[in-house]
Parts: structure tokens; sequence; C-alpha cells
């Protein structure tokens, strides 16, 4: 077996095969599918991924790969195998989907070094490499020509471990240890040598004859009041030693993590978590759309579901869009297993994300609770896979490779033969659609824990509001329930849609909205940085002082965002305490779980929030919610627009009265009549389901038709217009008579970053030949696409249509 399947490290379409090289005399028996390897590639060395390893290939002459990258595998067999399914599935190069399984850590440049674990012997050849040392660089074991057999065995035996040391901030972190080196006899007799005046050094050496034991450097500095100074010369001396080792970044700290016990199951829980709980005994693969409206319990049967696997010896991934991956989630997580749980989620920095995966990848964790990426987690032993919030459209990857996490979800427990549960009190209709046919397995829950009512909505029309003469951005109905409950001392959660200070900059004299220079959309007032910015591609600007284009002093800012919320509401009710979460005020670090801390601990009255404060968040003195700005989403260009605007509503309403005290939901629209808002004022979820759906099928979008979005982009105008024209008369020509090509047209933001951007898109049913369609057209534009700088991408499954 000396050949290797190579896929190399050079996403584009040319190369997007499998390569075949051979394996070196010092590598045969070492390398294994799922290592990266270092090959020869054209007049360069390059990454790849080693897929198979085989004794035959069709070519005569192959080249050597030069290095290996690992020493044991870091992708197993079923996730190379789910990269080519999802290559596939989504039409990417499959070196796409393999990076897109690891975490970024793996992805930079690094030194490898090979760890000593034991004090026993090595073998003769390598105590001469390690040469009485902790670790060696894996170049230094190259160049000394160190035997890949002996080094592997050293591997499975545990006497040795392979590390990656990157060079980036993506470091393995390590803490130095002191600790004796000789014994407690040998240490007296040192005391005795000692000067009279090297007292700290006695100081030093009757510790560790008290404690032999190893001690960090930083806590026996700061026990023994010594530096640096006084320990190295015992160093030097071959009295004491220094030892570095590896320790995990925690990003949570466990002490602050309080244990919980399995609580008992209501009726409507016990009815949810039988056909799981069954399906987990058999190792069946089903599906369960766990149905539960807010508050109901849906954790809890997660909770004990896992525990179940747990039992059994099995693993579990619970999927968490990012926004409600919120302390408190984890919290709930970490408090019923403890370290058996690794988490992974954006807010954790490069290195503490490469800590929790190897955690997972060394099989020292059985949960892992992550967003999106969580889902490639290397386990080999998967007994349950949980999206929790399952209609949230975070889940759906916008880059190479366009994967929806349901659909990785479900084909990794297929592979496994366990269960996947979609949690939501808003199912997407697909799923639900997919659930009344029998495809997925309906699970309800329509009461909240404890029978516990449904907090009371009440809807403000805005229109009646302005004709009162009320310009505020709150109806009188809101702010006098604020009062009332500030009076209460109870708190309130505000939710609106926008971040900023202001949607837009206007002249009133000449009408002129300052816009980016590089993307059709207006640039967004800061108010605290006094600057306009584009939330497309970073640009910003000074705010003006007048108009750029008729230099008028009445410029003004239109629209509302969260800044101009938080000033308007300390003017109309000065008393309040606010805290304000979007992205601008939790951009560092630990600024999320430190603003829900202070809101818990009730030092502020209300929390003001975007997208992020309308999941997860269970907070027993929140009594009054209101949501400033309800038909935002409904303007937007996307068929989605009123079923995205139902789920935020219903969600955000399940913020309130979520304990003893009741809850009430005030939501502030300028089109009360809207089904999409009447529907989620009175928690009618089938009531929406069946009027979307009759929506859906007249104008053939899913679940009814499948959808595939090809966007075209260029610097040249006309170009991309012309070569999305080209696109449409081939789709005409080569895809059945069923299928309905709308385009090509204008996206709906033209230009983005000096780009513009034309679509092209397919309704259909039923079109097997459709890829095989799309991988021609790729191919004959491939050459314009690498010289021209054209850009042609492929949405088999779009949810975001900007």
């Amino acid at each position: 077996m000396n050949i290797a399947k190579v896929v190399v490290d050079v996403p584009v379409a040319q190369t997007n095969r499998i390569y075949d090289y051979l394996i070196p005399d010092a590598f045969i028996g070492t390398i294994d599918q799922g290592m990266r390897v270092i090959v020869p590639f054209g007049p360069r060395t390059i990454m790849g991924y080693v897929l198979a390893i085989t004794n035959h290939s069709d070519l005569e002459k192959l080249r050597e790969i030069k290095e290996l990258m690992d020493v044991t595998p870091i992708l197993t067999e079923e996730l190379l195998s789910l990269g080519k399914w999802l290559a596939n599935h989504t039409m990417s190069f499959y070196i796409s989907a393999f990076q897109a399984m690891l975490p970024q850590a793996l992805k930079a440049n690094y030194q490898k070094e090979i760890h000593r674990l034991t004090d026993s012997s090595l073998t003769k050849e390598l105590e001469l490499i390690f040469a009485d040392r902790d670790y060696i660089t894996y170049q230094e074991f190259v160049k000394r020509n160190g035997s890949h057999q002996q080094l592997k065995k050293g591997i499975e035996d545990g006497d040795i471990e392979f590390v990656y040391q990157v060079n980036s901030k993506e470091t393995v972190k390590k803490t130095t240890y002191i600790l004796p080196k000789l014994s407690s006899l040998e240490l007296e007799e040192q005391i005795a040598d000692l000067p009279t005046q090297a007292k700290k050094k006695k100081e030093i050496l009757e510790y560790f004859i008290a404690n032999p034991s190893a001690i960090e450097k930083r806590e026996l500095l700061k026990k023994l009041r010594t530096t640096d100074q006084t320990i190295k010369p015992l160093i030097e001396g071959g009295i004491l030693s220094s030892e570095a080792k590896e320790v995990y970044r925690n990003p949570y700290r466990d002490d602050q993590i309080v244990r919980t016990e399995p609580l008992p199951l209501m009726k409507q829980q016990k009815e949810a978590i039988e056909p799981i709980l069954e399906a987990l005994d058999q190792k069946k693969h089903h599906v369960f759309l766990l149905h539960g409206v807010t508050g109901s319990g849906k954790t809890e049967i997660y909770l004990q579901a896992i525990a179940h696997t747990l039992i059994e010896g099995k693993e579990s991934i619970v999927l968490v869009p990012e926004i409600s991956l919120t302390p408190q989630m984890v919290k709930r997580f970490k408090g019923r297993f403890g370290s058996a749980v690794a988490v992974m989620h954006s807010a954790l920095s490069n290195g503490e994300r490469f800590d929790e995966w190897r955690k997972v990848q060394r099989k020292e964790v059985k949960v892992v609770v992550g967003a999106r990426s969580a889902i490639f987690a290397p386990f080999e032993n998967i007994g349950l896979i949980i999206i929790d919030e399952e209609h949230e459209t975070t889940y759906k990857q916008e880059d190479h490779p366009r994967y929806h996490v349901r659909d990785v979800a479900i084909e990794r427990a297929r592979n496994h033969h366990c269960p996947v549960i979609l949690g939501s009190a808003t199912p997407t209709l697909e799923s639900f659609a997919r659930a009344q046919k029998g495809v997925y397995r309906l699970l309800s829950m329509p009461h909240r824990m404890n029978e516990g009512e449904m907090p009371k909505i009440h809807i403000a029309d805005m229109r009646k509001e302005l004709h009162a003469g009320n310009r505020t951005m709150f109806s009188r109905q809101l702010k006098e329930a604020i009062e009332e409950r500030l009076e209460k001392k109870e708190q309130i959660v505000l939710f609106l849609n926008r971040r900023g200070y202001s949607t837009f900059v206007m002249c009133r004299d000449c009408g002129h909205v300052i816009e980016c220079p590089h993307c059709d959309i207006s640039l967004t007032y800061h108010r605290n940085k006094e600057s306009l910015k584009c939330h497309y591609c970073s640009y910003e600007e000074k705010m003006p002082a007048c108009c750029p284009e008729c230099q008028s002093e009445t410029i003004r800012y239109f629209g509302t965002g969260t800044q101009k919320v938080e000033e308007t509401l300390q003017e109309l009710i000065p008393g309040a305490s606010v805290i304000r979460m979007d992205v601008d005020t939790t951009r560092r670090k630990g600024a999320h779980e430190r603003l829900l801390d202070q809101f818990a601990n009730k030092q502020a009255d209300i929390l003001l929030g975007t997208q992020m404060i309308a999941k997860g968040l269970d907070f027993a003195n929140v009594t009054l919610v209101g949501v400033l700005a309800a038909d935002s989403l409904l303007n937007l260009p996307d068929f989605r627009s009123a079923e995205k605007t139902f789920q935020l509503l219903t969600q955000v309403s399940g913020r309130a009265g979520r304990h003893h005290l009741e809850g009430e939901v005030i939501i502030q629209t300028y089109m009360p009549e809207h089904y999409s808002v009447e529907l989620a004022a009175n928690y009618n979820y089938l009531g929406f389901f069946q009027k979307e759906m009759e929506l859906r099928k007249t104008y053939q979008y899913p679940p009814y038709y499948f959808l595939t979005l090809i966007t075209v982009s260029h610097p040249n105008q006309l170009k991309a217009l012309e070569i999305t024209r080209t696109i449409g008369k081939l789709l005409y020509k080569h895809l059945s008579n069923h299928a309905r090509i709308l385009g090509p047209t204008p996206s709906p933001l033209v230009r983005v970053k000096d780009r513009y951007r034309f679509q092209c898109m397919i309704k259909y049913k039923n079109e097997p030949n459709q890829q095989k369609v799309l991988e021609r057209i790729l191919s004959y534009y491939e050459s314009a696409m690498r010289k021209e700088d054209l850009l042609i991408q492929i949405d088999l499954q779009p949810y975001q249509l900007m």
C-alpha cells in the first residue's frame, strides 16, 4: 500500500479532483487516511488531505509525498466521507468542504513538536534524538533521520504526543511548573551547603522537602514571595527542574458553574421524550420535530435525552444559533454534564476554539454545544444530534461550502444510526410540512411549564399615534406600561431590529441621501463616533456638518437605531437605567456575558437590544416586552419575510412572564392588519402555517418548489449583465420545460464592494440534470473566473436573496 489519494489545497475548479502520490519508504505504514501531508504541486509544495491509501494508480510516474503534517488523523473516516458528500451536495470544492471541518488554528502556519509523556525509556534511537529533553521539533526529528514507525508506536503506547505549535496567536498554551530533582535527604544536604544570607533559597528548598510534587511557577513565586532570580540558579545547579506543561484555555470558569439535577417531567414532556428514548435504545435513525411553545421545557428534554446517550457510552452534538449561545445556555449544559462538555462558537478566541476541538479529538469530552461549525465535531460514536431553534437562518452557511446544518446533521445521524431532534416554537415551513407528511416525526408541547399562561400580546397601531400627535418612537400604551413596571420594580425588554443611531442621513433641502461610495446602500449614522458606516463593506466617514450636494445645513437623521432609542428613553423616562445590547456594545470579549449578568442582578431596569436578545434569555423579573418596529422585516425583498417576522415576534414575546410574574407584550407596528403580526399576537402557528403555505403554493416557492440562485458579479456592470443573460439562455436550452427561470435581474443590492451583481433563479420540482448543467456552465467560464475577476456563485438552497 504505497500510493496515497490526496486532495490538494488549491480551491479552483481545475484542481478539484483527487491526485495520486507515491508514499516514500520512510512513511510506509505511518500515513493514514485523514492526515494532512505536504506534497509537490507544479513548482511549489502545498498542503493536502489523504483520502485513501491504495497500491494501484493508473499513472506510471508519480511524485512523492514530501512531509507529514500529522502523525495521527485529524479527520475521521466518517468525516472524509461526509466531506465528499458535502462538496457534491453544495457544488463546492473538496478542499473547501474539508477546511470547513477544522478550527482556524489548523489552517494557520505552525511548527510541529513531539512531546515526551513518560519517564520510562523510549527506544534507543528515540532516546538519542530527545537527548534528555521533554520535547523536540518535528524538523529536528526529520533532520536526525528519526523512524516514523517508532514515532507512531510511541504515540499508540501513550509515551509520545504530537503537538501543533501554531506560529500565529493560536499556540498551545503552556504553564511552567517547578519540581525538585533531588530527594528530600539530598535537598537537606543542599540547604546545609548554602551560605547564611541565602534565606530565600533555603525557604524554597524547605518548601519542596515538605511538598515534593510539582507546583505552578507563578503560584510558587506568589506563595514564597520570591522572584525568578532566586529560582534560576537552583535550576541551573540541577537541584530543581523546570517543566512546561500544556494547559487548556478555559473560556468558562468551572467554579462559577452550579451542578444541576434532572427535573421531574410534565405530562407533555414525558409524551415527547418517550419516542426519542425508544429511538436511542433501538439505535434507529429518525428525525423528530419538537414543536414546543417558548418556555415549554424543550431544554430539559434535550438534557435528559443526552444523559441517556451518555449512559450508552455515546456522544451528543447540540447546535444552538450563534445569537442564543448565551452564557445562560452554556451554564445549563455545563451544570448538568460538567467537564464532559466542550463549547464551540465565534465569541471564543482561535486558541480557545482550538483547545475545545482538541478535547473532542482526544475523546476527553462526550458533549459538544456550539454554533454552526460544531456539526463537524470529530466524534466517532454519535448517539444524538440536537438542533435548537431549528428555524434560524444562521444555520445556513453563506460562503463555500454553502451547506445547511440541518442537512449535514441528518446525513451524519444516518451514518451513525441515531436520531436528530429539531426543536423550535416556530419551525420553518419546510420542516413542519415534512412533519405533516410523516417524513419527520412531530412531537408537540403546546403548554408552558407549570401550566403558566403565555403573556398577553397587545398591538399598538403607530399610524393612530401619529394622528394623535405622538411623534416619538414609543406609543402611549408602551410608555405607560414601562412606567408602571418601573414603579413595581419589575424589568423590561425592548427589542429593535436595527443597530446604530439612525438608518440613514438625508438633506431636507435637496433630498440627498449619503450613500456608500462602494455599495448601493445608504450609510448608517453611529452617534458615539459621530461617523457614517457601511454595514456591508465597513467603509466609514465622518458625519458632515452640511449636505455634500447643496451645502445646506438642514441635514437630518431618519429612521431609528438602538443608540437613538436609548437616548430617547432617557429623555422620556429619566429615572430608568438602560443596558443596550447590539453589535457595537458587545464587540469586546466577555461583554455579552457581563451585560446579561448586570441585567440578571437587577443593575438595570430595561434591556434594549437587537436580535441577540430575542432568544434563549430567561429572566424571572421580566414582565414586559416591547417590540418597537415589528414590520421592519416585512419590507425586505424576500419571500420568507412574513415567516421571519412571525418567528421573531413569537420568539421575543416568549421572553416575558417566564416564571411566577404575569407577562405582557406590546408590539408597535404600522401594519397591524398584516397576517404575520395578527397571528403572532394570538400565538397561532397553525393558522400562520396554513395561510403562508397557500401563498407559497400560489407563487411557487418552497416547500412546494426548490430554488437555485445564481449570482454573477464583476467590476464592470455591462459584463456582469451580459454573462448573466448568457447563463439564463443556457439554462432555458438545457433544463426541462417544467423548470421556471427568472432573470437576469439586478440583485436587490446591485453594487457591493465596487462589484456589480446580477441574478438568475431556477424554480423546479424535479430537475435531475440541473447539477450537470450548472457544472458545465462553471467549466465554460472557468478561465474568465481565473483571469478576468469574474465571480459566479451558485446556491442550491438560498436563504439570503440580497
